[in-house]
């Protein structure tokens, strides 16, 4: 209005008396709201992405876009004043940032200091993304899509045009961060455009079994070169910094484990991490801090409260993101109810799970599905490896207790009912079960009390063409991986039609299925010391692209 009225009207040198009446009435109430308009404010605008496809990157819009804001009831943007009071800055604390996630949490008491930052927040925000079309589904990171906002601009370019000669502009630490980050995400729009990837010596992704193999191989490449990761040092063993090793839930402890000694991606300068590690083990929680017996969930949360509160109290970096740049990890079914104790850490955070349950709020665009892998010895040796497909002779296999709606029905179905499809309750003596898997084309893996199964994995080391049976449930590294190219998908209502899907895949197509899973494998290996390419690189390349969503910018 004020460019209206001092460009036109007074240029005009004959304007109207009413003309000069409204100006007499605008000019007092600019003057006015100079003084009582508001000062200083920072935004953090933090909204779901409308997507089915679990692969699509980017899971926001932008902070300045006002029309999702309105159309959407999928965000809620969070003001979060700039203030000496300690009264305004409680009030900071009970506000929350959704990200995909449509109802609302109660917030922390307001003694927490979750949320309250002595200095202004940092806005947050993601990269925009478009709805893939059908040709772009196979592909599935769709990185060609990505866009980088307008207002976004590399340290090497200038935003203003350059008037007079200017001091050159020191850059933050985020912001050389973030810039490397724009780099990779061109990198990988250019291997996901068909341009050649990088060279490489080892292992290069090819086939089917990938969304798209240029693209995984990119962006790991730009992973391996930049990707920086700080663990918090706060907390002591058992339940932090330390984890199971030889059980079903042996990959918490690995990666808890191996991310204490890593010298790759693990930096001691928190100024040059891309995300934050919480090192809390809930495995370790569970044996160590709940009261058996007593159903009481409450000391789990809080020390998921006290330990989130320490690090938000003594580090900038929770509050200048409200998490988003931070991940746990667990592989106890308990994991995502532990992480419900701090409604940032389940909104906001990156979460990487084995009890990847879409109907319990795992999603699939902001967390990480990782594999349940049930190490007895502690090692894969005796594990790994099985004969050629024309050497099995059993159609396929299960044996498992019965827990969770699902096996009861496949039991019922077809325990002791035909040859080809052995099912067992509890294995005959003498016989191995690991030597059963070996023998059969597809292993059953159907969902016990939670979504995620030991068996996927066991059947991958075997040889064997794993058949999900399960609701729910996102898949290991689905963001890379093509399951469909290497696994069968059985819902729980064709449980009885289960022979009659298995026999009308063909001996070709069955014998494409079976090598595939034998490719894929090395990604679902768990080596001491870690490998290229082995599970726990996958598990943070895919920590990795969920970064890549999301930017986090200076004032």
């Amino acid at each position: 209005m004020a460019d209206f009225v001092y460009g036109n009207c007074f240029a005009w040198r004959f304007c109207s008396s009413s003309s000069k009446k409204l100006l007499l009435f605008i000019v007092p109430l600019i003057v006015i709201s100079g003084f009582f308009g508001p000062r200083n404010s920072n935004w953090v605008s933090l909204s779901g992405l409308q997507s089915t496809r679990p692969w699509l990157w980017g899971y926001s819009v932008s902070s300045n876009s006002s029309s999702s804001s309105s159309s959407s009831n999928d965000h809620l943007d969070v003001k979060l004043l700039s203030t000496k009071h300690a009264d305004e800055r409680k009030t900071m604390a009970d506000s929350n940032v959704v990200m995909g996630v449509q109802d609302k949490e109660e917030s922390l008491s307001n003694d927490s200091v979750l949320n309250s930052s002595v200095s202004p927040s940092l806005p947050v925000e993601a990269v925009h993304a478009q709805e893939p079309n059908e040709n772009d589904v196979e592909f599935g990171l769709n990185i060609s899509l990505l866009k980088e906002p307008q207002s976004s601009h590399s340290m090497n370019e200038s935003v203003d045009p350059p008037m007079k000669a200017r001091e050159p502009k020191v850059y933050t630490n985020l912001e050389r961060l973030e810039s490397g980050l724009q780099k990779a995400r061109a990198a990988i729009r250019d291997a996901r455009n068909g341009n050649q990837t990088t060279p490489d010596h080892d292992y290069v992704p090819q086939g089917p079994m990938y969304r798209n193999a240029n693209v995984f191989h990119r962006s790991y490449s730009e992973m391996e070169k930049q990707f920086k990761v700080y663990v918090y040092k706060e907390g002591e063993p058992p339940v932090f910094h330390n984890g199971p090793c030889k059980s079903i839930y042996s990959t918490e402890g690995f990666f808890i484990n191996r991310m204490e000694v890593d010298k790759q991606f693990r930096t001691e300068d928190p100024e040059k991490a891309h995300v934050f590690f919480l090192p809390f083990s809930v495995t370790m929680m569970v044996r160590f801090v709940y009261i058996r017996d007593t159903h009481d969930f409450g000391p789990i949360r809080r020390t998921v409260i006290d330990y989130v509160n320490l690090v938000a109290g003594r580090y900038p970096y929770w509050n200048r993101s409200l998490g988003a740049d931070h991940f746990m990890l667990s592989c106890h079914d308990w994991g995502p109810e532990a992480s419900l104790s701090v409604p940032n850490l389940q909104k906001n955070s990156i979460r990487a799970l084995c009890n990847a349950n879409t109907s319990e709020r795992f999603n699939p665009i902001k967390d990480v599905s990782f594999p349940e892998i049930n190490l007895q010895t502690g090692t894969i040796k005796d594990m790994i490896g099985g004969p050629s497909p024309s050497q099995r002779s059993i159609l396929a296999f299960f044996a498992g207790g019965v827990h969770g709606p699902i096996r009861p029905v496949l039991l019922e179905h077809w325990e002791g009912k035909d040859e080809d499809i052995q099912v067992f309750k509890y294995l005959p003596k003498g016989i191995s079960y690991y030597a059963m898997m070996r023998k059969t084309k597809f292993c059953l893996c159907p969902s016990g009390y939670e979504v995620a199964s030991p068996r996927i994995v066991e059947a991958i080391y075997t040889g064997c063409v794993p058949v999900l049976i399960s609701d729910h449930y996102t898949p290991p590294f689905s963001d890379v991986l093509n399951w469909k190219s290497f696994s069968v998908e059985v819902s729980v209502s064709d449980i009885p039609n289960l022979k009659r899907i298995l026999m009308r895949i063909s001996s070709r197509q069955y014998i494409r299925m079976q090598r595939r899973v034998v490719q894929v494998r090395k990604h679902f290996e768990l080596n001491y010391p870690p490998k290229r390419l082995d599970v726990f690189h996958m598990i943070l390349h895919s920590v990795w692209l969920r970064r890549l969503n999301v930017r986090i910018q200076d004032m």
